[in-house]
């Protein structure tokens, strides 16, 4: 865990310094909603905080890993902790009814009771205020920590109760040294963090036979609609069509098409920044000496047209035509 609380402070440095001054000062409220995207450590946090509130031998704002409620809480046998999850779509008014059961019933130990909720966002009307009986009228030292990607969904009244904690979301640099230690190349960690802030989701994406396919068929056409038309249109045909069957998936790879063009417009202005494609820099370097500014702005905007075309479900043959035609104009001009 201490390589954990590591990474989660790298990770949350603000969330980490707010909880660990909340237990300095003595001050554990009995209801937290934890928010923040997916990958953004909420789960590992809130276990993190529970160990702190419980451990028995803390130094320093961290609990020590080794006494006897830390091995607990790490194996899942702390009995002051219960846990629940959605069944199915929703979090049920019976599984509120067991959990309040449980923070009730006799066997606890003496300290703090915990309870935290995942994907608090789908309680239903009636879990939900269920639940908002019980924050209002808590028995004992007892703490609830709600978990949520989607805070706003969640009962006002229920917000009110409850301290809110925002996650923010995993810095890119962070998330690629993260997929780099995963083994994945420098080049791959680049574009994936930029398709995604989700480790798990991003390193799924990484290691995908068809997201690498999608990725080396945009790089291909962005060179093809450089030379000619023909080239271009061929590629579509007998690549990108065939290969791109839902619309998401159109949507993706027009998202990295986009991408690209936004690598070679900040080559062009000599940005510092990493680029969505750092393996592709001289050939974005060539593209941008023999593009203009006005041109590439063009092109983007193609991009995002076609885009908006995908969501009013045009013919998918016809956009990409449109598509390659409108990416091709002009380069005869420059």
């Amino acid at each position: 865990m201490t390589e954990t609380i590591d990474k989660l402070t790298k990770v949350q440095p603000v969330v980490m310094k707010q909880l660990q001054a909340i237990f300095e000062k003595n001050r554990t409220g009995h209801a937290y909603i934890f928010d923040g995207a997916k990958g953004t450590g909420k789960k590992d946090v809130a276990m993190f905080f529970v160990k702190l509130c419980a451990c028995l031998n803390v130094s320093k704002n961290v609990p020590c890993e080794t006494c006897r409620n830390c091995k607990r809480i790490e194996s899942g046998n702390f009995p002051n902790l219960l846990q629940i999850e959605p069944d199915g779509q929703f979090i049920k008014i019976d599984q509120i009814r067991d959990l309040i059961s449980g923070m009730t019933r006799t066997g606890f130990e003496d300290g703090r009771k915990f309870y935290i909720i995942y994907h608090a966002d789908r309680l239903n009307n009636s879990s939900a205020n269920t639940l908002l009986k019980f924050l209002e009228e808590p028995e004992g030292e007892v703490t609830a920590i709600l978990l949520t990607e989607a805070y706003h969904s969640i009962l006002p009244t229920i917000q009110s109760r409850c301290q809110h904690i925002k996650f923010s979301n995993v810095s890119r640099e962070t998330l690629m040294e993260q997929l780099q230690g995963q083994g994945i190349s420098f080049s791959m960690a680049s574009t994936v963090s930029h398709v995604t802030n989700d480790i798990d989701t991003a390193i799924l994406l990484a290691n995908d036979e068809q997201f690498a396919h999608v990725r080396k068929t945009v790089l291909k056409l962005v060179e093809a609609v450089k030379k000619n038309i023909h080239e271009a249109l061929f590629l579509v045909y007998e690549d990108w069509i065939p290969s791109l069957k839902e619309k998401s998936e159109i949507e993706q790879a027009l998202d990295l098409l986009l991408f690209a063009y936004r690598d070679i417009v900040a080559v062009k202005a000599d940005l510092k920044s990493v680029l969505v494609y750092p393996d592709m820099l001289a050939n974005f370097k060539d593209i941008a000496l023999h593009s203009s500014y006005e041109q590439l702005s063009n092109q983007m905007q193609a991009i995002l047209q076609a885009r908006q075309n995908l969501q009013r479900n045009m013919n998918r043959t016809l956009m990409m035509e449109q598509l390659m035609l409108n990416l091709q104009e002009g380069y005869t001009f420059v």
